[in-house]
């Protein structure tokens, strides 16, 4: 089987939103929660986080009373809340400031209530939230047992990751990428491009290897808030054609990029991942800030003229 990488169409269109804060809301991650409450009267009021142009509902273990189950203030900012069975529907359609706080009372039909705050959710939007009014109630102790069960498979798998890590050559060499040891390692610079953009400066160059089997990335971040720490939160590699995530190392050169400082990030994936089972590929690599904002989109895909 023939392949020839050297000159890869790389195509950065989505960059200049790298860093931006334009349209932040749309890239908040979406959650699912379970809240247990308790009786104590040193409980605080359970905060809903919530965001333009995404669904929130409230599942609770009882039925709610439609008639006085209330959002106040919601008729500038809300869709008519929904209530129905065991659940209630909030669906704002204006962005919600910072301070903005709107109280919701939720009736049962039993005649209890509880009360919950609604805000905007900067870090994250509640997709669903499952209350239990009685944390040792059978649905509340099952909810927990299926949690601790999903945290026990996830660092199971982190676990395998982090061994995986340990004798994989392309960690090793995204390892030296963000070191900047680029001299250490096969590749050659293949494209740079150079950006400043509310506030941070930051420079994108993609490498490749002489015998062209991998590709890198390698994003320069240099954090010019004078208040604000950078930290990653997710980065992923995806498949235009099928959807499908494909494997990468990343290395970082630390944690968090401090106000005034420099830090790199280094993705090293296989040069086959640009090719699928349909053919030719294009493949997105997408990096997230903490809080969840996109910082940037690199589009890559193989020239016309490679084949397999």
């Amino acid at each position: 089987m023939e392949r020839s990488f050297r000159g890869f169409m790389y195509v950065l269109f989505c960059l200049l939103v790298l860093l931006s804060q334009v349209g932040a809301a749309q890239d908040v991650p979406v959650r699912q929660r379970s809240v247990y409450l308790t009786k104590s009267p040193k409980d605080e009021v359970t905060e809903v986080f919530v965001a333009v142009q995404n669904v929130t509902t409230l599942r609770f273990e009882r039925p709610c009373d439609p008639a006085q189950t209330k959002l106040l203030g919601w008729e500038a900012r809300f869709e008519p809340p929904l209530v129905g069975g065991k659940s209630v529907v909030l669906v704002p359609f204006q962005k919600l400031a910072p301070d903005d706080r709107f109280m919701l009372l939720v009736t049962f039909v039993d005649g209890t209530s509880l009360p919950f705050i609604v805000r905007a959710g900067e870090r994250g939007v509640d997709g669903q939230v499952n209350v239990f009014a009685e944390s040792e109630s059978p649905a509340a102790i099952r909810s927990r047992l299926e949690e601790m069960q999903e945290e026990n498979r996830s660092l199971h798998a982190k676990v395998r990751r982090y061994h995986e890590e340990e004798t994989s050559v392309n960690h090793a060499l995204a390892a030296l990428l963000a070191a900047n040891r680029v001299e250490l390692t096969p590749f050659k610079l293949w494209r740079k491009w150079r950006l400043n953009e509310n506030g941070i400066k930051a420079e994108v160059v993609i490498f490749d290897d002489d015998e062209l089997k991998r590709v890198a990335v390698v994003f320069t971040l240099q954090n010019l808030d004078e208040q604000k720490p950078w930290a990653l939160q997710e980065a992923s590699l995806t498949s235009l054609l099928t959807s499908e995530e494909k494997p990468f190392a990343l290395r970082m050169s630390s944690a968090v990029i401090s106000p005034g400082k420099t830090g790199r990030i280094a993705i090293v994936t296989d040069a086959d991942s640009l090719f699928s089972n349909k053919g030719r590929d294009q493949l997105v690599l997408e990096i997230f800030r903490d809080g969840g904002l996109r910082q940037a989109c690199v589009y890559m895909e193989p020239a016309p003229r490679h084949r397999r």
